[in-house]
């Protein structure tokens, strides 16, 4: 199989990964009325997914072992496919909440399995390909966000058309995906690949627990930013357009850094200075917000700073382990009880907002959030574990 073709395949299973989630919050009022739904319930739409995240990451290494990585990312992305196309027929408030579920649960299981296939396909070229990986998520989400309502428009108003639209990302990512498990499943039948070994979720591992309340701690502060930062800078007397294009810079200068920092992490080895570099930068984005700093400023450490730890806490699993299959055994147990934990970070941010009435306050216990990750991150250190080298796949 041709390197490009794997490539590419990585890059259309990674864009369908965050459109289901993201292309709601600009719709969310007109759901909201059209639907009947409270405050509460609407914010379901977004946790909801996040949760089977969460919930759903262990099982990605059984399908892993019973199909392949191949054949159980087609399942995911039929998930995925289902779960969005099926909101064009919405028309009551439990099937909206069946296909966040649906969507989630096929995401829960694609985001381990991309990472066992990178270190299946890349075990070289590890960084690389993690900042592909990333950054194709950053822009279907950042796409998925700048076209929901112009879509709505274009559709004449109807926001379930445009929710729908994002199915197409996942009717494009399968036909690839079918041919690359096709062939995965022939060389298997042939014996050009070598025998699967099982990998036990790393539950007993005090890294792989480190790594785990990483990864949670960096959702927490990310899912925070995506829900909150909005409403924080319209509290500030901002417009809503301008808090909009607030948060798109944000997503925008987070791109590149999601890009390239993997890459400069992989060059230059230690780890720490890139990881507490990028929480320091969230935490100067954050404090700059509250000292009513200019919020247009304060959204480029912000998007540097979460756009740089998110492959980070997608490459540390990878890079620890020794195989594909260690590698989606870690990958599902740090995104599994980090997803569950960052799900938390939106709800307790709301909730200090309700209890106190206030941004600042609530944005100064981010701020701690932040502080606590930094103490993870010197935790983890420079070292990585002791590990075989691989050889890399010819194709």
């Amino acid at each position: 199989m041709k390197l490009f073709y794997i490539v590419l395949a990585l890059i259309l299973a990674s864009l369908n990964l965050r459109p289901p989630i993201t292309s709601i919050s600009p719709l969310m009022s007109t759901i909201q009325n059209d639907l009947g739904l409270s405050g509460m319930m609407a914010s379901l739409l977004t946790t909801l997914p996040v949760l089977c995240m969460g919930i759903f990451a262990p099982f990605s290494v059984r399908l892993s072992r019973r199909w392949g990585n191949e054949g159980a990312i087609v399942l995911a992305i039929i998930l995925i496919g289902i779960g969005t196309g099926l909101r064009l027929f919405v028309g009551t408030t439990p099937l909206m909440m069946f296909t966040s579920f649906l969507s989630g649960v096929g995401i829960a299981l694609a985001g381990p399995l991309l990472s066992s296939f990178i270190k299946q396909y890349f075990p070289n070229r590890v960084a690389a390909m993690v900042g592909i990986y990333s950054t194709a998520m950053v822009m279907g989400a950042s796409i998925s966000v700048g076209l929901s309502v112009p879509l709505q428009h274009t559709l004449g108003g109807s926001w379930k058309g445009s929710l729908a639209t994002w199915a197409l990302l996942a009717a494009i990512a399968l036909p690839i995906w079918l041919k690359l498990a096709w062939s995965a499943r022939t060389d298997r039948q042939s014996g050009q690949t070598s025998s699967v070994i099982h990998a036990p979720l790393p539950v007993k591992n005090r890294r792989a627990w480190v790594l785990t309340l990483f990864f949670g701690l960096m959702a927490a502060i990310f899912y925070s930013l995506t829900a909150w930062l909005a409403p924080a800078i319209q509290s500030q007397g901002y417009s809503q357009e301008t808090a909009g294009n607030i948060q798109t810079l944000f997503t925008l200068i987070s791109l590149p850094s999601t890009l390239f920092i993997p890459m400069l992490v992989h060059r230059y080895q230690r780890r720490v200075f890139w990881l507490v570099g990028c929480a320091l930068l969230e935490l100067i984005g954050v404090l700059m917000l509250n000292l009513s700093v200019s919020p247009w400023l304060a959204a480029i450490p912000l998007g540097i700073g979460a756009g740089g730890l998110f492959p980070i806490a997608l490459m540390l699993p990878i890079d620890e382990t020794s195989n594909a299959q260690e590698a989606s055994s870690w990958s599902a147990m740090t995104q599994s009880g980090g997803y569950i934990l960052g799900a938390l970070g939106p709800l307790a941010i709301g909730w200090l907002h309700d209890l106190t009435d206030s941004f600042v306050q609530a944005f100064y216990g981010l701020a701690i959030i932040i502080v606590f990750q930094i103490i993870v991150q010197l935790a983890i250190g420079n070292k990585k574990s002791s590990k075989v080298v691989v050889q890399e796949r010819s194709y």
